[in-house]
């Protein structure tokens, strides 16, 4: 049973026969590897958003623990740990304990799927740089970002105390509501690529070769992020609401619920939610790369050996950081720029616009696919250098956004409007209308 976990556990192929001690080596330092980098990058994103915002806002920020106040967010870290760790008398003492690491284990464990590499030699065995691969590995991101609820829901119903559970309630709704917009946003990628392991997407998105010779056949236009682009955008929206992100940070609303679901915590229990949030926010952009933006995929340095250690560790690890470190720069630059969006427009965002819009576009990639598959070519003409099953693909999509809209703007026509519900209603304001 223990070599079945371990094995499950391991992203390369790795059988029964040949698990030895140098490979439970490797696949506890890529867990205990994985855990560091997510300490150390939770760290940096907190320094590198309060010196952007600062730099917007024309301040100086975290300027004296260290250089650049880089040690700043590990001060703060610190005081945490020595702060009183107070229970509510009320409280479900248990659960109220256990609240924050049903938070904060889910977002490592959706970490663990993400190739952060390629495929490197270590004593003799061919490793992958991801903690696991999974062949359900959409599934198990999907499964863990589910499971980061109970932490919110715990912590708030164990408190024992009304704010916390209002607060968690509003937390519940919000995340299940962009949950649903998110698995919708995450089927555009497994239309395209066919397959739920991260590992295989990130192949795929690598298939070609760069050099100037041929351009045509770069890596880059494999990325799915080019006939994919609007679930694209509706993860990018989606993964910033269900991380609680602003403009979507109704979660911990401070004017309206006294701080949220963890009003009630203290020390560092506190600090494991926020612990969790950031992280979570590593997480949502780490998948963001390795689903649409090709992983670690980038040309190699042509003065350095193909399979050399600069090109198959340095280079793969540097492109991964680099795409990760542009979607975290958007997710602090949101932050500072945007306000806080009310509650029922955060609901009608979600309800109303990204789901119907999410399901018109699976649609939509259905019909391409569909056609690119069987070869539907009875449009026999040839237009703009495109021959007939391009131009095939391209009319029925065409047609299908269409009729799309032409059902979505019909059902919303059936939805009776504000005023018309309030002129029903409501006889003053039926009275200032007639008036």
């Amino acid at each position: 049973m223990m070599t079945d976990i371990i094995m499950l556990a391991s992203s390369d192929s790795v059988s029964a026969g040949e698990l030895d001690l140098t490979s439970v080596l490797i696949i506890l330092g890529k867990t205990v590897g994985v855990f560091v980098f997510l300490l150390i990058g939770v760290m940096f994103y907190v320094w590198f958003m309060r010196k952007v915002i600062a730099d917007m806002q024309n301040r100086i920020g975290p300027s004296s623990a260290g250089p650049f106040g880089i040690l700043q967010t590990l001060a703060d870290g610190t005081k945490l740990f020595f702060k009183e760790q107070s229970i509510p008398d009320n409280a479900d003492r248990p659960m109220f304990r256990l609240a924050p690491y049903f938070a904060m284990v889910p977002a490592f464990l959706a970490f663990a799927i993400i190739p952060i590499g390629g495929t490197v030699v270590i004593s003799g065995r061919q490793i992958n740089l991801q903690l696991i691969d999974v062949p359900m590995g959409i599934l198990w991101l999907l499964m863990m970002s589910g499971l980061g609820l109970y932490g919110i829901l715990l912590a708030g119903w164990s408190s024992g105390s009304k704010y916390p559970l209002l607060g968690s309630v509003r937390a519940s709704a919000q995340l299940l509501s962009y949950e649903a917009t998110l698995g919708l946003a995450i089927i555009g990628v497994i239309i395209q690529s066919g397959s739920l392991s991260t590992r295989t997407i990130v192949d795929q998105q690598s298939q070609g070769t760069w050099g100037f010779a041929n351009i045509g056949d770069w890596p880059l236009f494999n990325w799915f992020i080019i006939p994919a682009f609007i679930s694209f955008v509706l993860f990018l929206v989606s993964a910033i609401a269900e991380t609680n992100h602003p403009p979507f940070d109704l979660v911990e609303a401070e004017q309206e619920l006294v701080g949220g679901f963890h009003t009630e915590y203290t020390g560092m229990r506190f600090g494991m939610f926020f612990l969790a949030e950031f992280m979570n926010v590593i997480t949502m952009s780490a998948v963001a790369v390795t689903l649409f933006l090709g992983g670690p995929s980038g040309p190699s340095l042509w003065f350095a050996p193909e399979n050399g250690w600069l090109n198959a560790w340095v280079m793969p690890v540097f492109y991964f950081l680099a795409k990760l470190l542009i979607l975290l720069y958007g997710t602090v630059w949101i932050r500072a720029s945007l306000p806080r969006l009310r509650y029922d427009q955060l609901m009608q965002v979600g309800w109303k616009y990204l789901i119907e819009g999410s399901f018109l576009w699976i649609g939509t990639m259905l019909v391409l696919r569909s056609s690119n598959a069987y070869s539907w070519d009875f449009i026999n003409v040839s237009i703009l250098g495109l021959d007939s099953r391009q131009v095939t693909s391209l009319f029925v999509a065409v047609i299908s956004v269409i009729v799309a809209f032409a059902i979505y703007f019909t059902l919303r026509a059936c939805i009776p409007k504000e005023d018309e519900n309030a002129t029903q209603y409501d006889p003053v304001v039926r009275d200032k209308v007639d008036s």
